[in-house]
């Protein structure tokens, strides 16, 4: 099978190709907000790679300075936001060729490595799947996160993360009474996970309230957790930190 070839999207181009996800929704906000978050992030940086021949699939990463997870010490590395690779286009290989593309690019910028957030409870990506391409976790915070790092200098310092989740908690306006939704516009299914919050906070008659993520600092300075750019926090304990659907939001407060 001949590899695909892979499309470059560009602050230039990226109104033309999309960017894989709610492709089919393009004039709801989730998908608007994300586009003005990506445009604003090319210049800093940013590289995102279609999958081309009819493939379904993408890679998302960008410079550790300006890295959307709470993370520090990544600025000598290139950061993979999203990687997600669906339907037919599984089990091809397609993955490992996104993969190595951002190493090759990571390494051609003059980055002494490649990292990622991973974890096996959220869209994140798996830690399985980098460690074939020599991975390996530098840090952990839980309940599930690694930071898998792929280094060109192995002497070389390595990423953290922030820390500090529960004073970020602890320091919630009111305590944190009622609902917290921290937000940003990195992912476009954002903007209906907060709605399902603030819809069910509406109908039970529980305080809500939305924390909007700006910038890569707020994320390392506010989110309580690692993945940085979605939580749900109830009365000040973080609930989620991920999409929940109303049906998984009525049975962790129930």
């Amino acid at each position: 099978m001949t590899a695909p070839s892979l499309i470059s999207v560009t602050a230039e181009t990226v109104e033309k190709t999309g960017f894989f996800c709610k492709m089919s929704a393009r004039k709801e906000a989730g998908y608007q907000r994300k586009l003005a978050w990506l445009k604003a992030r090319f210049a800093e940086g940013l590289q995102m790679r279609l999958l081309g021949g009819g493939e379904r699939g993408f890679i998302e990463f960008m410079p550790g300075d300006y890295a959307w997870r709470a993370i520090e010490g990544a600025g000598d590395y290139m950061v993979i936001h999203c990687l997600w690779v669906v339907g037919r286009s599984k089990g091809k290989g397609l993955s490992s060729l996104l993969i190595e593309d951002a190493l090759a690019t990571a390494q051609a910028g003059g980055f002494k490595g490649l990292a990622a957030v991973t974890s096996a409870n959220n869209w994140l990506i798996d830690a399985g799947i980098l460690e074939h391409h020599g991975f390996r976790s530098v840090a952990k915070a839980p309940p599930a996160f690694d930071i898998m790092l792929r280094s060109f200098e192995p002497a070389a310092p390595a990423p953290n993360f922030c820390g500090g989740w529960e004073k970020k908690l602890a320091d919630l306006p009111g305590g944190g009474a009622g609902f917290t939704v921290f937000r940003s516009d990195q992912c476009p299914y954002l903007d209906n996970a907060v709605l399902n919050v603030a819809r069910f906070a509406e109908e039970r008659g529980i305080a809500f309230r939305e924390i909007e993520l700006t910038s890569a600092a707020e994320v390392r300075a506010l989110s309580p957790t690692p993945y940085g750019v979605f939580a749900v926090v109830k009365d000040g304990a973080l609930l989620s930190y991920h999409y929940l659907s109303p049906k998984e939001l009525a049975k962790r407060v129930a």
